[in-house]
């Protein structure tokens, strides 16, 4: 698991997500987003906006690996 993987599980676990209630709010199959999470697939630009909308943290949060999430 990558980093972004990481941040991307734990910021779906904290919210109580199922892969699939994440998959729905992102407009993507749940596979897509366990593939995400496992760095099998890496999201583009919009995609990583996306996901932190949902989550309210910031583009750089989810993508650089010394910033933390709170």
């Amino acid at each position: 698991m990558n980093r972004f993987g990481e941040k991307l599980n734990i910021l779906r676990e904290r919210h109580g997500l199922s892969l699939r209630q994440l998959g729905d709010k992102l407009g993507v199959g749940k596979s897509f987003v366990w593939k995400m999470e496992q760095g099998r697939r890496i999201p583009n630009v919009a995609m990583v906006i996306k996901i932190a909308e949902v989550f309210n943290v910031t583009p750089n949060q989810l993508m650089l690996d010394n910033l933390e999430l709170d």
